[in-house]
């Protein structure tokens, strides 16, 4: 081993012990307990210092003092001359002697309390050591069930993220601790599936459009006899499906930009955003024959324009295709507490209670059947879900008792900066 090893040796050696905090609760108790001790052992040592000041404070004065009442009596009656005159040298002798006394009294009194400083600053280290000791334990004990935590939270991973802490005990800080993390891993594990989810749905809707074209460039390609019709309709259907394949890509690029967050904080109307919406051509509405009815105030909102003009879009597209012949599509803004707010209720089939929630998520339709898919891939509302988070903004959807939904969208309120903004005057269609 050469000299560089040995000092590198030496310096791990004399490293000082990881600050844990096992280790400063121990510290900290310790002091604490010494600070007392130490202020305690002070007190008894002054008090102690100041009492031979006092004349009866300590009872070798009263009993050599030469003025006390006792040695006085005495004195009258042994030391008195026959003409009541005590001699001189009695006098010297007695207050010789109280001196003496006194003297002896105050050099004992001064042993006694350097005795006691003595054996209190030793009892005061045993009591010290001891102290560590049970910091230590103490500590320890306490801790244990931070350390049962942080080994559990070290094991779980994204494959075994159903396990939970459940953590036994008092309602306390610990507990409180354990739950919390519990309550993360639930989010984690609801996210993971959701991400599992859309991984799969994605692959599964992008597959599809696949497959029918695959099948039918191979059926129209089999057939020796195909003419130019056919090649024609095959072309046709080619050009359907690859519009399919256009709008669902396009719908999960929107998806993930929403998710992301907003890239622009520009001022908006969402008056004027859902006037052209409906300007905008819905074959749906002239197939149905559906009848909408429009109320457009100003609601002026701050956010990304594009994706607010997304979100109207998904909205009035859901509200006239899921409809029924004949139904209605009922759509307005306002301003409400300086929310922009925009509410939209449809006709349509009857949405259950239970299912609200899951038609929010992507990929998800109230039938489920291969037949209602030509309704859309079930992305439109979980789009509108996204951003509408990405804008702050709460969505809220009942179910009608008649059937279809009752959907609203609450922006929170625009800047005082953007007041400067001139908003179109309210209009009603």
């Amino acid at each position: 081993m050469n000299l560089a090893d040995r000092i590198a040796g030496a310096r791990a050696s004399l490293r000082l012990p990881r600050r844990t905090v096992r280790l400063r609760l121990t510290v900290l108790y310790t002091g604490l307990f010494l600070a007392a001790g130490a202020g305690l052992l002070t007190i008894t040592y002054l008090l102690e210092r100041s009492a031979p000041s006092g004349k009866t404070a300590n009872p070798l004065n009263a009993l050599f003092d030469p003025l006390s009442p006792s040695l006085k009596s005495k004195s009258d009656q042994t030391q008195l001359t026959p003409t009541g005159v005590r001699p001189p040298s009695v006098q010297l002798k007695k207050q010789e002697l109280a001196a003496e006394l006194k003297a002896q009294a105050l050099t004992t009194h001064t042993t006694d309390l350097h005795h006691l400083l003595t054996m209190s600053l030793i009892a005061l280290a045993i009591m010290a050591v001891l102290a560590v000791m049970l910091g230590w334990l103490v500590s320890g004990r306490m801790l244990r069930p931070l350390r049962t935590m942080t080994t559990a939270t070290q094991r779980i991973s994204e494959r075994n993220l159903h396990e939970r802490l459940a953590l036994p005990g008092p309602r306390d800080e610990m507990k409180d601790l354990a739950d919390t993390i519990d309550g993360l891993l639930c989010r984690l594990q609801a996210a993971f599936d959701a991400q599992r989810r859309f991984v799969a749905n994605a692959s599964h809707e992008l597959r599809t459009p696949l497959t029918v074209n695959r099948a039918l460039l191979d059926v129209t390609l089999a057939n020796p006899h195909a003419t130019i019709e056919d090649l024609r309709t095959m072309g046709q259907d080619l050009i359907a499906s690859g519009e399919q394949q256009e709008q669902l890509i396009e719908a999960l690029l929107t998806l993930a930009a929403s998710e992301r967050g907003l890239e622009r904080h520009e001022p908006f109307d969402l008056a004027e955003i859902t006037a052209d919406a409906i300007l905008a051509p819905h074959p749906e509405i002239n197939t149905l024959g559906l009848e909408v009815e429009a109320t457009i105030n100003p609601a002026p909102a701050i956010g990304d324009p594009r994706l607010a003009q997304r979100l109207v879009a998904n909205l009035l597209d859901n509200a006239a295709r899921h409809n029924v012949p004949g139904g209605h599509i009922e759509i307005a803004t306002l301003t409400d507490s300086g929310d922009a707010v925009l509410m939209i209720t449809n006709s349509g089939p009857i949405v259950p209670e239970a299912d609200v929630d899951r038609l929010l998520q992507p990929f998800q339709r109230l039938r489920t059947d291969r037949a209602y898919e030509e309704n859309g891939h079930g992305l439109g509302l979980s789009i509108v879900q996204s951003i509408a988070t990405a804008h702050g903004a709460t969505l809220s959807a009942r179910p009608q008792d008649g059937g279809g939904l009752d959907i609203q969208v609450r922006f929170p309120p625009a800047p005082a900066a953007s007041g400067d903004q001139t908003w179109p005057h309210s209009a009603d269609t």
